[in-house]
């Protein structure tokens, strides 16, 4: 027993060289770098899970918020005897003034005139695939003659029975139910959406993208619209894109070339939406869709659901699964009185093309094309061109077809007369009783046009060098030019000038041939 306490000290003496190769030996601290691996694989998964989530419930909560943003509108309001429902999604896509909402500087920039004429100057029908693979756009001339059924007048509040119209002019006088109800009679298609985007839309669109790039073979300048581009390639940005979409005096097709190259233009946008990641990013969608969305009208049931369908559909869009094409027109030039020259279709053409979208088939493979339209005479000038004298304007209506009172806005008498016989010996349909306006203190000349007589208006403004336009809804087919103190007595005169070519051409053309 006395013995055994000296071999206690020596028990924890042998631990003391078993730590020694613990600190010699390296391999312990490399231990925690092993599960670097699994945390960057699962970092990967869970953004990949955070993505798809995100393209499904919670990309429904982001998106769900944007519903706010969107005015509504109930285009199909006790509408009744509709067309029977087809394969895939009808939106009509309706292009309107809205520039009451531009800021007074970019009004003056983009040459956007005075006050707003609250009036379409896009009709177009997008038709999604049942398989959301498949976009088709259908441009409609604004100027297609169309019968419209018995309606209240949109502006006046006043009721109307059934009458011819331009197609524009349904929106003027029965806003969107009237030209939802219109398009349908004409193409007996069921329209399933309603989508409306003014001008700060387009350009809010055009720019959060970056722009837009598009090309052209030959210059285009329209001292209408200020647009003045070189032979090239272009990126526009939502002003500059606007004046493109918007101009219609860079040849002698007018309205049918301005939808041309709105088909373009349009194509170009889905290939930079597609190609710039913004429908693979929830966030970024919700954000560019917000940033559009502001200034839109749709109808009750384009909500949430809708947008990510949509959104969905086109991560497979390309350039080359659009089609573009525009409704097949048998005749140019078809006047009607009260209305002017309109543009008939092509019956039997634009039947087949519409057959084609209810049946949801590729319009490239369909026998959907329209016959060389037959152009109608070009209206002879009824006033004299003396060769020394000014080059006549090219205008879109002959002065034959515009009436016209004449008012005098200043103090001085006689001018009302004075331009009444100047106006008529220029062609136009002036109603010989001249008037003194309420004012008499006009200094610039004013040309007040109804919004469904934009064109004619256009056309006597192109006889008035200097005159300001100025939309006065409800006024009625007569135009009245106030007289200012600017009237030195001459009117320039103007004509009609005839297409080279025939300017519509019925062939499909996909997005990847309208592109750069």
């Amino acid at each position: 027993m006395s013995a055994s306490p000296p071999r206690s000290p020596a028990r924890p003496a042998r631990p003391q060289r078993r730590p020694q190769p613990t600190r010699q030996a390296p391999r312990p601290p490399v231990r925690p770098r092993r599960p670097r691996r699994p945390r960057w694989a699962m970092r990967a998964v869970t953004t990949l899970s955070v993505v798809v989530l995100a393209s499904a419930g919670i990309g429904h909560s982001v998106m769900a918020g944007l519903d706010a943003d969107i005015a509504r509108v109930d285009p199909f309001k006790d509408m009744k005897n509709r067309p029977a429902a087809g394969h895939g999604m009808n939106v009509l896509l309706v292009g309107t003034d809205g520039r009451d909402k531009i800021t007074e500087r970019e009004r003056r920039k983009y040459r956007l005139g005075g006050a707003p004429c609250h009036c379409t100057d896009t009709i177009m029908i997008v038709h999604i695939s049942a398989d959301r693979e498949r976009a088709t756009v259908v441009s409609l001339p604004r100027d297609s003659y169309a019968e419209v059924p018995a309606h209240l007048d949109g502006t006046t509040g006043r009721p109307h029975a059934a009458h011819p119209i331009k197609l524009n002019a349904a929106y003027a006088e029965g806003g969107p139910q009237l030209t939802v109800r219109t398009v349908e009679d004409m193409t007996h298609l069921k329209i399933d959406h309603y989508l409306e985007v003014d001008f700060i839309t387009f350009m809010r669109t055009v720019d959060v993208l970056g722009g837009v790039r598009i090309c052209t073979a030959q210059p285009l300048k329209d001292s209408y619209t200020g647009l003045n581009l070189s032979a090239g390639s272009h990126t526009l940005g939502g002003g500059q894109a606007l004046q493109y979409v918007r101009s219609r005096h860079v040849d002698a097709a007018s309205d049918l070339g301005r939808m041309k190259r709105q088909q373009r233009f349009l194509a170009a946008l889905i290939e930079r939406a597609t190609s710039s990641g913004v429908l693979l990013n929830p966030i970024r969608f919700r954000d560019v869709t917000r940033a559009v969305l502001g200034s839109v009208r749709a109808d009750t049931g384009f909500g949430t659901d809708e947008l990510l369908d949509l959104g969905r559909a086109m991560r497979n869009f390309s350039p080359s699964s659009s089609e573009f094409t525009t409704v097949p027109v048998g005749q140019l030039g078809f006047a009607v009185k009260g209305i002017g020259s309109t543009l008939k279709w092509d019956r039997a053409g634009a039947d087949r093309l519409f057959r084609s979208l209810r049946d949801d088939k590729p319009l490239a493979t369909s026998s959907a094309h329209a016959p060389t339209p037959t152009p109608s005479p070009t209206p002879t000038p009824t006033h004299a061109s003396e060769p020394r004298g000014p080059v006549p304007a090219t205008v879109e209506v002959a002065p034959g077809q515009i009436r016209v009172q004449a008012e005098n806005g200043t103090g001085t008498a006689g001018l009302a007369r004075r331009m009444d016989a100047a106006l008529a010996a220029a062609g136009f349909a002036t109603n010989h009783l001249p008037v003194s306006a309420a004012r008499h203190d006009v200094r610039r000349t004013v040309v007040s046009f109804d919004p469904r007589w934009d064109r004619s208006a256009r056309s006597l403004a192109a006889a008035l060098p200097g005159s300001e336009l100025r939309a006065v809804p409800g006024l009625g087919p007569v135009l009245r030019v106030t007289v200012g103190a600017d009237f030195t007595g001459a009117v320039r005169p103007v004509r009609v000038a005839a297409p080279a070519t025939p300017p519509v051409e019925s062939s499909v053309i996909r997005g990847d041939e309208k592109v750069c």
